[in-house]
């Protein structure tokens, strides 16, 4: 009988979500997600040492003033590790912009732009990334902008359907809705316990993919952020799904029989109008949840980034 995770691999898109290249090495995903929480890890492996020795070098040879060397080593450290995953990887790889820009719409492109130069100048095209970006207002349209130019994007930090909708009325390629983050506030919020059925993760991630098959909407659906592989098998079906290694390796250890619970059943609903900027504000405002969510998580990858720009700037003044 095949595992868990062989199963699922035949009915979702699996993607690794890490930046150890070990990890992606074992599980070989068809594509890879990494983020600024993921970067500040890898950058404590033993792999990743030259890597950053040649982004600090680089930026040196690009600029004197330290503020814009640390910038530029910054996002070359993001694109080599995203280089030497590609090689891993048949699909693509996501690389995120500085979530200190998640309210900037033309400084996220900007970031973006920047971001794609740098695959470019080591031999990655466009189509083998995905930008990552925050389902914020300014994020979305900074991602319709992005679409427009052939960049395809992945709008992550989502904890609501007003996102889930906003992104696909931009013409956004693929959504992160978090799983694990949305059951965290729930726990602490109601002191109570959920089965993998009643996860309210889960049950948003189910709503937003029927909700776009229905629609005929194309964005894909990545389910994120995992706390355990009840919720995992719980979106077995989804378009993908983006696992840790330690997930992936309880999935590769497990048999049974996979039930696939998301399937597409094709384009039902007739198409409404699209979102205004207003009600997918009011949206979120009423939602305490996805606004404290939402928050948090552009905070937290904030302190990460700046976290790993101190590890940077170090180097760079040694």
């Amino acid at each position: 009988m095949s595992t868990l995770l062989e199963q699922l691999k035949a009915v979702t898109t699996v993607v690794v979500d890490s930046g150890d290249l070990g990890a992606i090495e074992q599980f070989r995903p068809v594509d890879a997600t990494t983020n600024p929480s993921l970067l500040l890890n890898a950058s404590q492996l033993e792999f990743s040492k030259p890597l950053l020795a040649q982004a600090v070098a680089y930026a040196k040879s690009k600029s004197s003033d330290l503020a814009t060397q640390v910038s530029i080593a910054s996002d070359k450290f993001a694109v080599d590790i995203g280089t030497q995953i590609s090689k891993l990887v048949p699909g693509r790889v996501s690389t995120e912009v500085d979530a200190r820009l998640s309210f900037d719409t033309q400084a996220s492109i900007n970031k973006a732009l920047q971001l794609v130069a740098l695959y470019e100048e080591n031999g990655i095209s466009k189509d083998r990334i995905l930008i990552k970006i925050a389902s914020t207002w300014e994020g979305i349209q900074a991602a319709r902008q992005l679409e427009q130019q052939g960049i395809q994007c992945n709008l992550t930090l989502l904890f609501h359907m007003a996102q889930a909708r906003a992104c696909a009325e931009a013409g956004v390629f693929l959504i992160s809705p978090f799983v694990g983050r949305i059951l965290d506030w729930y726990k602490a919020n109601t002191k109570q316990d959920y089965t993998a059925e009643t996860d309210p993760g889960v049950v948003s991630v189910r709503e937003i993919y029927r909700y776009f098959k229905s629609y005929g909407h194309k964005t894909v659906v990545m389910g994120a952020s995992f706390r355990n592989i009840g919720e995992v098998l719980a979106l077995a079906g989804c378009d993908r799904l983006t696992i840790s290694p330690g997930l992936l390796e309880e999935l590769n250890q497990q048999q049974g029989t996979l039930t696939v619970y998301l399937k597409d059943t094709g384009a039902t609903a007739k198409e409404t109008a699209a979102l205004t900027e207003a009600e997918f504000r009011w949206a979120l405002n009423e939602d305490a949840m996805a606004t404290e969510k939402l928050s948090e998580g552009i905070r937290k990858f904030a302190v990460d980034q700046r976290k790993l720009e101190t590890l940077i700037q170090a180097q760079l003044q040694a």
